[in-house]
């Protein structure tokens, strides 16, 4: 793959969502963690979530899956209000696919088979399994790695397989989760391509949740700011970096992304 661009960000003016979140509000044993939230995210956008610890990012990320159900308010996922859909019927018929922050893969199988596994439970037909697999190790340059326990992986390695094994049943929707945790800074430009790739080759709608914040801005298109429990600030990465609302919430006045 290419080296990345630096600070490759579009200007995504598309109003046409995917997801939207109306009047959401969560709560953890009387703590309210999301506060009447409204968002949407954009078709074929790369979406950034940023706050404090706590503040409820990944609660996003339960409540599109449906891992989390809502004390109040709506879900919408292409159209549709999906409250009542139970995790395997939203993957199925909203096409989610999520890379988890940790886990994601067996340890003890090889990395094919690893993306072998999955490739069963979503593609019925053997020789459409064998040419989608085909694809991921081509796209993700797997060819050395075939027969690597996955427990032998690198990290930046692992979180490479975990992303093409949530790839395999063509996702339109993708949620990354903590994906530049506790990588060095090469791996992490790495990630950062195949994020820019994903979308621009597969046309896939990504939401990234990270703490690291200088790096999820240099890849997304658009960043929102959560602070108790609601959106303080969205837009593009240098819109929210000058906000004066995310600067006393959360940057702080020296952050930059230069």
């Amino acid at each position: 793959m290419a080296l990345i661009k630096k600070f490759r960000i579009e200007d995504y003016k598309s109003t046409e969502s995917i997801i939207e979140l109306k009047n959401i509000s969560v709560f953890f044993n009387k703590r309210q963690i999301l506060n009447n939230l409204n968002l949407k995210i954009n078709k074929q956008e790369i979406l950034g979530i940023l706050g404090p610890n706590g503040v409820g990012k990944s609660t996003i990320f339960n409540l599109i899956t449906g891992l989390k159900d809502p004390n109040y308010g709506k879900i919408i996922i292409n159209g549709i209000e999906s409250n009542e859909f139970p995790i395997n019927e939203r993957f199925t018929k909203f096409n989610l696919g999520l890379v988890p922050q940790y886990g994601g893969l067996i340890h003890d199988l090889s990395l094919i088979d690893n993306l072998k596994l999955v490739a069963e439970i979503h593609i019925k037909e053997k020789g459409l399994r064998e040419i989608k697999i085909n694809k991921l190790i081509s796209q993700f340059e797997f060819e050395a790695l075939l027969n690597i326990k996955a427990k032998h992986l690198s990290g930046g390695q692992k979180k490479k397989l975990v992303i093409a094994m949530s790839l395999v049943n063509d996702p339109k929707i993708l949620l990354l989760d903590e994906p530049f945790a506790a990588l060095d800074i090469l791996t992490i430009k790495m990630l950062q391509e195949i994020i820019l790739n994903l979308k621009s080759t597969e046309e896939i709608t990504i939401v990234v949740c990270d703490h690291q914040a200088r790096d999820l801005l240099n890849c997304v298109d658009r960043a929102i700011i959560l602070s108790n429990g609601k959106v303080i600030a969205s837009g593009s990465p240098k819109e929210v970096i000058s906000d004066t609302a995310a600067k006393n919430q959360y940057f702080g006045d020296e952050f930059n992304i230069n």
